[in-house]
């Protein structure tokens, strides 16, 4: 029997019992627990399997919310806000008294956001209380843009995923944190950054973080299938090298034309936001399809370009 269902009131009597739900945003389904639950929280971890020293980001349903959770809102914190919220973007902030400490990892920040999807912004208003919600995937694993991709993963570990169709943006939220109050970058994302330039000059990256992450999504081996995978300028000539292989390829707009090879496009008409909604679901897609490698072409480094290179990068093997 399926766990997939759009019933709203069975996901909150489950998160206020203490239950997980999957939830559907903009970018990713995330796993969702009450903030204040210990019981939930550490059912998040173990049931991703992730380790404790990942924080987790808070969702709340307005900028109003954050009175509750934060400290401090830098002035550029409050344009970002204002700019992109409800929206693909997480701020880091200094945290109140109230967040517990596992949520974040030990740290006197917290990752917080108001996700832009009508399903989830009506839960979390009728819930009292925030959700953290990591993305709703065994920690490392491809995350999921569908219902389905979760039910795969956690059919018997969830009692519901909240069906809110295919996320459209795709991929995770960008996450901005501060230092002595200037923005800094720590995970690229669904939010272009000279999009974010445009609303507070320039900014700084620094996205990779293995011992003590600041943000999640900063570990180097993270969003991968279990096909071996790589990641190439050149697509036809990487496919040479494996020409003794069952071989899938994932290109951005151009076909290879080769009937051989297990082919997907990501957009055929060029669309860095139809690629960036495409790519996570394209990815489970040849994960399935018993392969022996999957070849990635490298994006455009500019706009989300930069997002999905980066999330490739961490998906596949160096060569």
């Amino acid at each position: 029997m399926s766990i997939i269902s759009k019933d709203l009131q069975k996901a909150i009597t489950l998160l206020t019992d203490e239950k997980l739900v999957a939830i559907p945003t903009e970018t990713v389904y995330g796993l969702a627990g009450n903030i204040f639950s210990e019981k939930a929280i550490k059912s998040i971890f173990s049931t991703k399997k992730r380790p404790l020293f990942n924080p987790l980001i808070v969702h709340v349903p307005s900028i109003n919310s954050l009175e509750d959770i934060v400290i401090h809102v830098p002035e550029k914190a409050k344009l970002l806000a204002d700019a992109f919220w409800p929206g693909s973007m997480t701020l880091v902030l200094k945290k109140s008294d109230k967040i517990p400490d596992i949520i974040t990892a030990g740290k006197d920040t917290v990752a917080v956001r108001v996700p832009n999807h009508p399903v989830t912004l009506e839960l979390l208003k009728q819930l009292p209380f925030p959700l953290a919600a990591p993305s709703a995937n065994p920690f490392g694993s491809i995350s999921p843009t569908k219902p389905e991709h979760v039910e795969r993963y956690f059919k018997n570990d969830i009692k519901q995923v909240l069906d809110g169709g295919s996320c459209t943006n795709g991929i995770e939220s960008t996450i901005i944190g501060f230092e002595n109050d200037e923005p800094i970058i720590y995970r690229l994302g669904a939010l272009a950054l000279e999009d974010i330039e445009a609303v507070v000059g320039k900014i700084n990256i620094k996205n990779k973080e293995e011992i003590s992450p600041d943000a999640p999504g900063m570990l180097e081996r993270h969003y991968a299938p279990s096909t071996r995978t790589f990641l190439v300028d050149n697509v036809a000539t990487e496919v040479k090298k494996h020409q003794d292989k069952k071989i899938g390829i994932l290109v951005f707009k151009n076909s290879l034309n080769d009937a051989f090879l297990t082919e997907i496009i990501l957009s055929k008409k060029g669309s860095m936001q139809e690629a960036a909604s495409n790519l996570y679901d394209s990815l489970h897609e040849l994960d399935h399809q018993n392969l022996d490698v999957i070849i990635t072409e490298k994006f455009p480094n500019h706009g989300l370009g930069k997002s999905i290179n980066d999330r490739l990068q961490r998906a596949t093997f160096s060569l």
